[in-house]
């Protein structure tokens, strides 16, 4: 018996090695060997290196690098990190609802979100939080993912807060209930003037479509008869949720995307005709921070020919990533199809596998050669497609808009830059905000607040702040960016006093972009005809543009 049963365990290997290698062209046989050399090498160097080794540590070290390995957007989500990717996208988190910044290793509150736990629990803005549960939480152990972790929790757990507030040296204590915090993607929702509707959309997350269409229907009382959709810096997140926004403003039947991969059948996504606005004048602004779902949008639009778009060439992400939950809770979000936009071409821009340093600093490539400055300068790698109403645009990555509106350098100088780079602005901001709250604090509107400010001149007082703390006061230099720097500090002055729509508003005043969009709409052709228009081809000068600056300087968190 024992001799039989060996005997058919063997004639099993052969059989099973024979199948594989005929069928599978022997990709068992490679995914086996290349899997137990790993395995074999996490094994030798548990076993006999020099040094004790944390085997768990090098799998989740080298994990990325194999990632990395196939393509820039297949990435590795530790356990630890899952939570927080997938709160930016869900529209909402379990916290004590506040914004929150770290400065001087202490938790400097920003804002609290109105009817949120921490604002019924009687924290308000400017307060710093020094205790969490009994215990000091000062120091260098103060960052943002430790703050996270000790602030959010649990729906209806509690969290006690010490607090200093203003002028006070005596710590207050506050409970606070934990409860659901939500993420808006729509962030800004007015009327640029009495007929046109302007929508901002932060990114594409579970709810963005509900909060479309109560955005639109806010308009609708206001009586909009144009409509501006602002995605620039809008790094995106759900096909779905690109795929509705569409949908509400294309006819039935038109094509709005589509993907493809090696193991993924083209599949296409198409209008199904119950949108209600699929008449209404649309101009879409876009940036080099757009990407992804923001292109899908951007793409089904230009390419149906059924808005303008306007601003610079977008950022060029196109491939499709599916989440792969690990036993550990880790995630993998592998790269399993690219997307195309309906005239057919990719949105991906080029890329080589393994590490591309060409791919990562493509942007600072892009403002090196002059694009974000002219449009001549926008150099199309790719074929040629046809829109539906035979326009010719371009693939090979990205968005390249229908108007162009660059960057303007004028008034830019090395003084500016580094009191921008170096987060001068932002520190003076946070603190003349804090010493300066109950002043600023009766002025409840954008022009209201700016009007006091324009009084200030905030100008100066930066650059008297800027001096003490290490930037040398150049004169001519500060007078020739003068409305450079009045617009930045003022503006997150505006932010920190008021919130994220006063902010837009504040920004969007005498934006070019949004003057193209009311050239358009005046004319009258927001619809793209047959023939490419001359406008198509202006070049447009701009101020610069504060609103990324903004983005990518300002570390908020919400907790």
């Amino acid at each position: 018996m024992p001799l039989w049963l060996a005997l058919c365990m063997i004639l099993g290997i052969f059989v099973g090695s024979f199948i594989s290698s005929r069928f599978s062209g022997n990709r068992l046989s490679i995914i086996n060997s290349g899997s137990n050399k790993l395995n074999d090498l996490l094994h030798i160097v548990d076993d006999q290196y020099v040094d004790t080794v944390n085997v768990n540590d090098l799998v989740e070290k080298a994990v990325p690098q194999i990632l990395a390995e196939l393509d820039p957007h297949s990435v590795y989500i530790s356990t630890k990190d899952v939570q927080r990717a997938e709160d930016d996208l869900k529209g909402s988190f379990f916290g004590v609802g506040i914004e929150f910044t770290i400065r001087k290793d202490t938790i400097h509150v920003q804002n609290v979100i109105p009817n949120g736990p921490s604002e019924r629990a009687g924290l308000l803005a400017g307060d710093k939080i020094v205790e969490v549960d009994g215990k000091p939480f000062v120091g260098k152990e103060v960052t943002n993912d430790e703050a996270m972790r000790r602030l959010k929790g649990e729906k209806d757990t509690k969290v006690v807060l010490g607090v200093l507030r203003y002028k006070e040296k005596t710590v207050r204590h506050f409970t606070v209930t934990r409860g659901e915090i939500p993420m808006k993607s729509v962030t800004a929702t007015y009327m640029l003037d009495r007929e046109t509707g302007y929508i901002k959309v932060k990114n594409f997350g579970e709810k963005t479509y509900p909060e479309l269409l109560i955005a639109l229907a806010q308009l609708s009382q206001q009586g909009f008869r144009n409509l501006v959709i602002d995605l620039r810096g809008n790094t995106g997140g759900y096909l779905a949720s690109a795929v509705q926004m569409a949908n509400e403003f294309l006819t039935k039947g038109n094509l709005i995307v589509y993907t493809e991969g090696r193991r993924s059948p083209r599949q296409e996504y198409r209008s199904d005709g119950r949108g209600s606005y699929q008449h209404l004048p649309l101009v879409v602004l876009i940036d080099e921070g757009s990407a992804s779902a923001s292109e899908i949008f951007a793409g089904a639009i230009q390419d149906n020919d059924r808005g303008t778009i306007i601003g610079r060439r977008s950022f060029g992400k196109g491939l499709v990533q599916q989440p792969v939950t690990l036993h550990d809770g880790s995630v993998i979000r592998l790269t399993i199809a690219r997307y195309y936009s309906p005239s057919g071409r990719c949105i991906q821009k080029p890329y080589t596998s393994g590490s591309d340093k060409t791919y990562e600093e493509d942007i600072l490539t892009r403002y090196q050669h002059g694009e974000f400055f002219s449009g001549d300068s926008i150099k199309h790698e790719g074929p040629e497609y046809h829109t539906r109403n035979g326009r010719v645009v371009y693939g090979g990555g990205g968005i390249t808009p229908d108007i162009f509106v660059g960057e303007d350098t004028l008034g830019v100088t090395s003084y500016y830059k580094e009191a921008a780079v170096s987060g001068l602005i932002l520190q003076f901001a946070y603190e003349y905000t804090d010493e300066n709250r109950p002043a600023l604090s009766r002025y409840k509107t954008v022009a209201e607040l700016e009007a006091y400010l324009k009084k200030l001149n905030t100008v100066e007082l930066f650059a008297a702040y800027a001096e003490k703390n290490g930037l040398k006061r150049r004169n001519l230099m500060i007078q020739k960016s003068h409305k450079l720097l009045e617009r930045y500090i003022n503006s997150r002055l505006v932010y920190n006093m008021l919130d994220e729509q006063a902010w837009t508003e504040y920004l969007n005043q005498n934006d070019p972009a949004i003057a193209e969009a009311f050239r358009i709409f005046r004319q009258g052709k927001a619809f793209p005809q047959n023939q490419e228009q001359p406008e198509a081809k202006q070049k447009v000068a701009m101020a610069y543009d504060y609103r990324n600056t903004h983005i990518k300087t300002t570390v908020i968190a919400r907790a």
